[in-house]
């Protein structure tokens, strides 16, 4: 009778583990709890991933980590570079063979690193490349701080070494809505931003919304990042059309949301993005509409001109309209800047990601289900 072997247990990956989760896992394997501190540091201060090289934890730790754990980082897939403004865009790809689009945008010597936090999108905006990709799955937390690793990987940016590109910033504006994967983003985030680790300022990064009501307020008691919201629309009726989630959490809604947000972080202002669509939602009256609607808020505008996808349905406003909305926001006492499009040759400007267009695989799909996520965010050692 033939013998039966229990499947082996995927090795536990130690990015994406918050510091007590590690603590946790270190006295799992017999060793002091101390001892994860020292791992962090390795991981997110060095970004070593061969624990044999990690010299000062004992030589017995060492093993059993490496029997049962892994420090793991997405393989790059493919890279391109814009040639008008060295924006560079890889293809990342995970164990399991899927793949998101990460996008560094360089200004000088620091620059702003766009993440994605799910493979394709549910919500299905009619002027979002990655709309057009159904979504496959969320990304853990660890495919999440991957990302960064890798980055980081590529341009030798560890704090010990010389580095000469800074990743200053970081943005969850990638592929996915960020508040649908709200766990692991948050997780993620709370990692990258760790003083003894990777050190990224909370005011340097920004989380970028479609409008999930529920979950804007839970963010700002969370973690103190910038919340950017992707409008788009002046009216119900326009942003239906464009943003379908707008049925579920209609203007109104997503407001009273933004002053629940602004209630527990005063302090920060809400970014408003709003693609410009010619004829669409880019006219004086829709300006005026857009002071209306904010009226009370502390906030800023970025004006984004469209940037063209293959079988996009919309055009950009031309620049004549958008000067004349612009000002019609900066009169109003609002910042409103023009934003200048990055990477738009390589389709890794704004609204132009999706991994499926290496394969040419993307397509539209008619109905999405998506589902607000639990909460709390799990504090196990086993983070989904």
């Amino acid at each position: 009778m033939p013998v039966v072997r229990a499947q082996e247990e995927s090795p536990i990956d130690l990015v994406g583990l918050l510091p007590a989760d590690l603590v946790v896992l270190t006295t799992s394997l017999d060793a002091e709890p101390f001892r994860a501190n020292q791992l962090w540091h390795w991981i997110y201060h060095r970004g070593v991933t061969d624990f044999s090289t990690m010299t000062n934890l004992p030589e017995t730790f060492r093993k059993k980590l490496s029997e049962r754990c892994v420090v793991g980082r997405p393989q790059i897939s493919q890279t391109i570079t814009a040639a008008s403004d060295f924006t560079h865009k890889w293809l990342m790809r995970f164990p399991d063979g899927k793949e998101v689009e990460t996008v560094y945008i360089p200004k000088d010597n620091r620059g702003t690193l766009c993440l994605s936090s799910q493979i394709g999108c549910t919500l299905a905006c009619r002027f979002c490349y990655t709309g057009t990709q159904k979504l496959t799955r969320n990304l853990s937390a660890a495919e999440i701080v991957g990302q960064v690793l890798k980055v980081n990987d590529v341009y030798n940016c560890w704090k010990h070494s010389c580095c000469k590109k800074i990743l200053s910033n970081v943005v969850m504006m990638g592929m996915g809505e960020p508040l649908l994967n709200y766990n692991n983003v948050i997780t993620a985030l709370k990692i990258l931003t760790n003083i003894k680790g990777l050190a990224v300022s909370q005011r340097r990064v920004t989380v970028s919304t479609a409008g999930v009501v529920p979950m804007i307020q839970l963010l700002g008691k969370e973690i103190s990042c910038n919340l950017s919201i992707s409008l788009h629309a002046a009216t119900d009726a326009v942003r239906d059309v464009l943003m379908p989630i707008n049925k579920r959490y209609p203007l109104a809604a997503l407001m009273a949301a933004c002053r629940g947000y602004q209630a527990v972080r005063n302090a920060h202002r809400i970014t408003f993005e709003y693609i410009m669509l010619r004829g669409i939602n880019d006219s004086e009256a829709d300006a005026r509409a857009i002071v209306r609607l904010v009226n009370g808020l502390h906030c800023k505008f970025n004006l984004i001109p469209f940037n063209q996808w293959p079988g996009a349905p919309y055009a950009c406003s031309t620049a004549d309209a958008t000067y004349r909305f612009a000002t019609i926001l900066r009169d109003s006492g609002y910042a409103a800047p023009i934003r200048a499009a990055r990477g738009r040759d390589i389709h890794a400007a704004c609204g132009q990601l999706c991994s499926a267009f290496f394969s040419g695989s993307g397509g539209s799909e008619s109905e999405r289900e998506w589902t607000v996520p639990n909460v709390p965010v799990s504090t196990g050692l086993y983070i989904q």
